[in-house]
C-alpha cells in the first residue's frame, strides 16, 4: 500500500484570473431541487455583497419539477456584456440527468462539483472534482428539501468564488422569510463538509465521515 504524501493536501479551486476576468458556471438538477435559487444565491453574493458583476440565465425541461433544470452565470470583475456561457469554468451537478446532458461542457481545466448520491461522474484528466453527499446531510437537519444550500456551502469552500461571509449573507437575504435560521444551518453543513475535505491528503479518495459532519 503506497503512503500519502504529507504535504499533498487538497486545495481550494481558484477562480482563474484573465483578462476579462470572466468565470463561467452551469448548476443543474431536477425541478425541485432549488437550482434556480442556488443560481440566484451565487449571482447576489458576486453581484451585491462581493461588488462584483454578474448575470444568471435559467432552463427548464417540458415539465417544472421531476425533469432537468439548469441555471447559468457569467461572474466577472467588469460589467457582463454577454450573459451566455460557452463551456463553464464550474460545473455543479445536483442530479445525473443533468450531468449526463451538460458533462461535455466543462472546461477541460474546470472545477466539477456533484451531489455524491445521486451522480457518478466519469473523472477527465486536468479536472478537479469535489463530491458531496448533500441531500442526507439536509436530511440530518430534518429538511431535505435544503439541500440545495447544502451544495451552495460546500460550493463556497470548495471555490474562491466570493468570500464566505457574502455568500452567507446572500443565503440568510434570499430564503423565505422564517426559514433564515434552517438555511444558514444547511450552509454552514456545507462549508463544514467542504474543510474536512480539503484537509484530506490529495492522495486519498475518500470522502470525510458524513456523522461526523450531521453531528
Amino acid at each position: 500500500m503506497s503512503k500519502a504524501k504529507k504535504s499533498a493536501k487538497k486545495s481550494p479551486a481558484k477562480r482563474k484570473k484573465s483578462s476579462a476576468s470572466r468565470t463561467e458556471i452551469r448548476i443543474t438538477g431536477f425541478g425541485g431541487q432549488g437550482v434556480v435559487l442556488s443560481g440566484h444565491i451565487l449571482g447576489r453574493a458576486c453581484a451585491i455583497e462581493a461588488g462584483q458583476h454578474s448575470t444568471m440565465i435559467q432552463s427548464f425541461g417540458p415539465e417544472a419539477r421531476g425533469s432537468a433544470c439548469s441555471s447559468t452565470l457569467v461572474v466577472s470583475d467588469s460589467e457582463v456584456l454577454y450573459p451566455y456561457i460557452h463551456r463553464p469554468d464550474i460545473f455543479v451537478v445536483m442530479s445525473s440527468e443533468g450531468y449526463e446532458k451538460y458533462r461535455d461542457e466543462l472546461k477541460q481545466d474546470g472545477v466539477l462539483i456533484y451531489e455524491s448520491d445521486l451522480v457518478k461522474p466519469t473523472f477527465k484528466e486536468g479536472q478537479r472534482a469535489f463530491g458531496v453527499p448533500s441531500t442526507r446531510i439536509a436530511e440530518s437537519l430534518g429538511r431535505a428539501i435544503v439541500q440545495n444550500i447544502v451544495m451552495v456551502g460546500f460550493v463556497t469552500g470548495v471555490t474562491d468564488l466570493v468570500p464566505r461571509e457574502a455568500m452567507r449573507k446572500a443565503v440568510e437575504h434570499s430564503v423565505p422569510p422564517g426559514t433564515e435560521e434552517l438555511n444558514l444551518a444547511a450552509f454552514d453543513k456545507g462549508l463544514e463538509f467542504a474543510d474536512q475535505l480539503l484537509s484530506q491528503p490529495q492522495v486519498d479518495v475518500q470522502q470525510p465521515d458524513l456523522e461526523e459532519v450531521t453531528a
